[in-house]
């Protein structure tokens, strides 16, 4: 399901400058994600595509420029602030990140007891309908230990989407899974789309994952979005550094020999 270039924009980010210490990592980032749709985003290691993921979330202040949240400017907010919008997210982690000290359906209702004021039995039944739609009705009362690594990711999936947010960010969904537990977590994306109707924010580097999921894919490369576009965009574009991610081409980096010497000695080297 394509969204509509007419859906409201949910995030919107302009020209995002962040820096780690002296060096310049996102460099006047532009991006808007639309209301209701999957917007994956990839790229290569070091490509900056989890401290853009950072930025969405409110937990890196950028050096310039401005992300919006559901219509909330975030690179402003005090931490309470940042603590209520949080309440409108849901974030399932790479790895799962269950507490293994607790169930899962503990885990589940985690978010529940941090930021409402309901009755157990109403978290209880929140809890169950959230892993109904995940598969994983029944397994409550097991512990983290006792699951396979896709009902882990499940099961944190069921976690991000208790409170029923308006926003779900997934960061590298499919990592460390095999391709048929993997394709199983992209089919849960989809229907998490449609049956709650929220807006997905997936991280990853699997293209066969990103290419069934997305309505959109942005690609970063050093740091700046080469494209934002369809999959069929993407997978058609002519620019040699998207083919290059695509067919796994290594790529070399250009170093000019001021670079080098300044990397040598202990300065910040440039790529050219």
């Amino acid at each position: 399901m394509v969204q509509s270039e007419a859906a409201p924009p949910v995030i919107e980010v302009r020209d995002l400058v962040t820096h780690y210490g002296p060096r310049e990592i996102l460099h006047g980032i532009d991006l808007d994600i639309r209301a209701g749709e999957i917007m994956v985003i990839m790229g290569g290691s070091g490509s900056g595509k989890s401290t853009l993921l950072r930025h969405l979330l409110g937990l890196k202040r950028a050096t310039s420029g401005s992300v919006r949240l559901l219509g909330q400017e975030l690179t402003s907010m005090s931490e309470l602030q940042l603590y209520e919008i949080s309440k409108r997210i849901g974030v399932a982690f790479q790895g799962g990140a269950l507490f293994s000290s607790m169930t899962v359906g503990e885990n589940v209702m985690l978010p529940l007891r941090e930021h409402t004021a309901l009755d157990e039995d109403t978290m209880r039944i929140m809890m169950r309908l959230k892993l109904e739609i995940v598969s994983l009705a029944g397994f409550e009362d097991l512990a983290p230990s006792e699951l396979s690594g896709g009902m882990i990711k499940r099961a944190a999936f069921a976690r991000a989407v208790v409170m029923d947010p308006d926003v779900l960010f997934c960061d590298e969904p499919s990592a460390g899974l095999d391709p048929v537990v993997s394709r199983a977590l992209d089919e849960l994306i989809l229907s998490l789309r449609d049956a709650l109707e929220m807006t997905i924010v997936v991280v990853t580097h699997e293209l066969d994952s990103a290419f069934r999921i997305a309505d959109r894919i942005t690609v970063l490369d050093q740091g700046r979005i080469l494209t934002v576009g369809t999959v069929d965009e993407v997978r058609n574009s002519d620019n040699e550094r998207i083919q290059n991610l695509l067919n796994r081409r290594f790529e070399e980096p250009e170093l000019d020999p001021e670079a080098y010497l300044a990397r040598l000695v202990g300065g910040e080297p440039r790529l050219a």
